[in-house]
């Protein structure tokens, strides 16, 4: 979808059509890679069709999507603000090409324009990298490889490239890794615009579980999976104050939290992509543990939570991968739980060395996961994935938080283990359902 908007508005005067094109009268897409392989069970085709549209991830309604597809199907045109009536047929005009994989990235997808006449109107590559982030193939290609650089001549005043500079700069400064983070958002944003964006995330959140928390039904897409969040939520609701419940219970109330924002996935609902889509439920689900379950939980503490949890997605995502596409599971929800760990470590009062700690310890006990989704549909073992992914940051953090932050494996050589792992992954285990579980369904 975000590529999409992009593409508009380059149509509406961003650049120069190819040379010779007439009027502008149709648009295309072509997907490539994963996303042609699980495209359809990720709602791909129905995004970008959306994007084309004019719709975008922030504001889009989730309960309109249905009416306006279905309402594309018959009229076959997108009328997106400020261009002219354009044809696009779904059935003919978005193309999954399970032959060409793109250079870029396991992720790519090209969009094309057309004239009057049906030549070429534009065409643009676009590749999806993780965490709701989109470039282009001359993005891509440009993009600075050294993050300490990039951040040092953007101006941030604490350029941490890796977990030991963070930890560096953090003695050096006597900064928490917090304070450095929102040092440096401060540096391209107002603090107002700060406080309005870290709401406006956690906000967001919540009320993804919250929605997950009230839905019930049969998930789309075929596998006729129930959504179970709302029923497992109204039993443990039933419990509270029985003196019945186990100890191990609490384990429940963050699979349901995590398995709410998935089911909510799986239906096409609005998430934040924390660092994706597909693990989308682990950090809301130990933010709102954090929030509903811990001793002397605070606004603060919130806040501390989620700019912890980006710093630590920003090492996992520069220096390795947070795409399932490239190294499979291990790279979203491992990847999240490790965010999730850190963020909440921060939360509870943890030392700079015991977030680093936490942070690790969760990401190490994923290594090597496949992303195997049954059908391409992210549901099957995607949604209980996320809640086991939520059970082990808390795990995680809690060890860490018994410790002194001194442990053997250090964060960065764990985050360049997964790469390696995913180096060295099959390509069938990453993204495309072409083995493991996808593989391995009961036939009935």
């Amino acid at each position: 979808m975000t590529a999409a908007g992009r593409f508009l508005d380059d149509l509406r005067g961003g650049r120069e059509k190819e040379p010779g094109a007439g009027e502008l009268a149709g648009v295309s897409a072509s997907l490539h890679g994963s996303l042609a392989f699980t495209g359809k069970g990720h709602a791909t085709d129905r995004a970008v069709m959306l994007g084309l549209m004019g719709y975008l991830p922030a504001t889009m309604d989730p309960d309109a999507v249905d009416g306006l597809i279905e309402t594309l199907a018959v009229e076959k045109v997108v009328r997106p603000e400020g261009l002219p009536e354009l044809a696009l047929d779904p059935a003919k005009d978005v193309v999954f090409d399970y032959d060409l994989t793109l250079p870029g990235h396991a992720n790519g997808m090209i969009l094309k324009a057309w004239d009057t006449a049906g030549n070429l109107y534009m065409q643009e590559t676009y590749y999806s990298v993780g965490g709701g982030f989109v470039m282009t193939e001359a993005e891509l290609a440009n993009e600075e490889p050294d993050l300490h650089v990039q951040k040092e001549q953007a101006g941030f005043p604490y350029p941490f490239g890796s977990a030991v500079e963070m930890l560096e700069m953090g003695a050096a400064h006597g900064k928490t890794i917090a304070q450095m983070k929102e040092a440096n958002e401060l540096a391209t944003m107002s603090r107002a615009e700060l406080d309005r964006n870290l709401t406006v995330i956690r906000d967001a959140m919540f009320d993804c579980v919250d929605r997950g928390l009230r839905m019930d039904g049969i998930l789309p897409g075929g596998l006729n999976v129930k959504r179970r969040a709302k029923r497992i939520h109204d039993q443990l609701l039933a419990e509270q104050g029985m003196n019945r419940s186990q100890p191990h219970t609490i384990n429940d109330w963050m699979s349901v939290y995590a398995m709410a924002v998935n089911e909510e996935n799986a239906a096409g609902g609005k998430v934040v992509t924390s660092p994706t889509n597909g693990a989308a439920g682990v950090l809301p689900s130990v933010l709102r543990y954090y929030r509903e379950h811990c001793i002397g939980a605070t606004e603060e503490g919130q806040r501390n939570f989620l700019l912890t949890a980006a710093a630590v997605g920003g090492l996992i995502k520069h220096n390795a991968s947070i795409s399932g596409a490239e190294v499979g599971c291990q790279g979203e929800v491992g990847s999240a739980s490790s965010m999730a760990a850190a963020g909440l470590c921060a939360a509870l009062g943890g030392t700079n060395e015991q977030v680093e700690n936490a942070a690790e310890i969760a990401l190490e006990h994923h290594l090597g996961m496949t992303c195997d989704p049954v059908a391409g549909l992210v549901q099957v073992p995607c949604i209980e994935r996320n809640g086991l992914g939520a059970i082990k940051a808390v795990s995680a953090a809690s060890l860490a938080l018994r410790g002194d932050g001194t442990h053997f494996m250090p964060l960065d050589n764990c985050i360049e283990a997964m790469r390696q792992t995913g180096i060295d992954m099959s390509t069938k285990y990453k993204e495309t359902s072409q083995g493991g579980l996808a593989v391995n369904i009961p036939e009935c």
